[in-house]
């Protein structure tokens, strides 16, 4: 069986109505969704996982990938980083920055897309290395939106490499194939 990849991408905590509440029962269900999405992608064939490295959904499917990777029946999962530049965790808290070493730490591989004076088109070339390295592509995204943010530049990106798309609306949690029923 040929080996699939697939990015995932999404907005950061400030985007949701719950913001940095990790208890909060919308979180809660993006992140079962995010799980389920995951072991349906496996399912297909999908064992590499591309990531972006920073707070919100990138932390959440990090943290996801690396639980199910623990399990036997997951544990040719890969998770691979696609880090936006060095020192892009610097502002963050000491927390969020603990959890993210050690989602370093437990990767796969990890690449530094790109530089640190340039930090907007780091994140940038962060995006597009995933989407390059991808079959598929995950977002938590609300395609009815027009909201310009890095997220829907990689939708959009993904459309043009013809990748297959699944959305999980951020407030709803509803799930959709973009070439299909959204």
């Amino acid at each position: 069986m040929e080996m699939k990849s697939c990015a995932i991408t999404g907005h950061r905590p400030s985007r949701f109505k719950w913001k940095y509440r990790e208890d909060n029962a919308g979180c809660r269900r993006l992140k079962k969704r995010l799980q389920e999405q995951i072991i349906a992608l496996y399912e297909q064939g999908v064992r590499y996982f591309w990531v972006g490295g920073t707070l919100g959904v990138d932390m959440w499917a990090s943290e996801i990938l690396l639980k199910l990777k623990q399990t036997v029946q997951y544990s040719d999962l890969e998770l691979h980083l696609a880090l936006p530049f060095t020192g892009y965790t610097d502002e963050w808290g000491q927390s969020s920055q603990r959890r993210m070493n050690a989602i370093i730490k437990d990767c796969s591989s990890f690449v530094i897309a790109g530089i640190a004076d340039k930090a907007a088109e780091g994140y940038k070339k962060r995006n597009y290395y995933m989407v390059d390295h991808a079959d598929y592509l995950l977002a938590v995204y609300d395609n009815n939106r027009s909201v310009r943010s890095g997220t829907g530049m990689t939708v959009n990106y993904a459309r043009k490499r013809g990748l297959s798309i699944i959305l999980i609306h951020p407030d709803t949690g509803s799930v959709c194939h973009l070439t299909k029923d959204c």
